[in-house]
């Protein structure tokens, strides 16, 4: 269940990064109002999974899951630049998620 919360929030860190784009330095008020809202959410549950999960694989899985689904999302949505290579550092991004979610003990 705490791995569950960890996948959940890095994806909330996806919403939260695109709408920190979208409300243009915090001048755009309902982008703004979801990027908190995202934010607190991903916090939130990164913070209850924490207290089951050891700090470095789940951070690491959190800001993985983030760091590619806001990486993907720029490309597919936002017309962000799309090339070989940053497919592949991205599949490498999300292997070495697994990795880590694999390696990741239970208190």
């Amino acid at each position: 269940m705490a791995w569950l919360l960890v996948v959940v929030a890095g994806l909330l860190e996806t919403g939260f990064a695109v709408c920190l784009k979208l409300s243009h330095g915090f001048t755009r008020l309902w982008p703004t109002v979801a990027f908190a809202s995202f934010a607190l959410g991903s916090f939130g549950l990164l913070t209850l999974a924490l207290k089951k999960l050891d700090v470095g694989p789940a951070y690491a899985v959190w800001t993985g899951i983030g760091a590619a689904g806001t990486a993907i999302y720029g490309m597919v949505f936002l017309g962000d630049a799309v090339s070989t290579l940053k497919l592949v550092s991205i599949s490498l991004v999300i292997i070495g998620v697994i990795g880590l979610q694999l390696s990741g003990s239970v208190h």
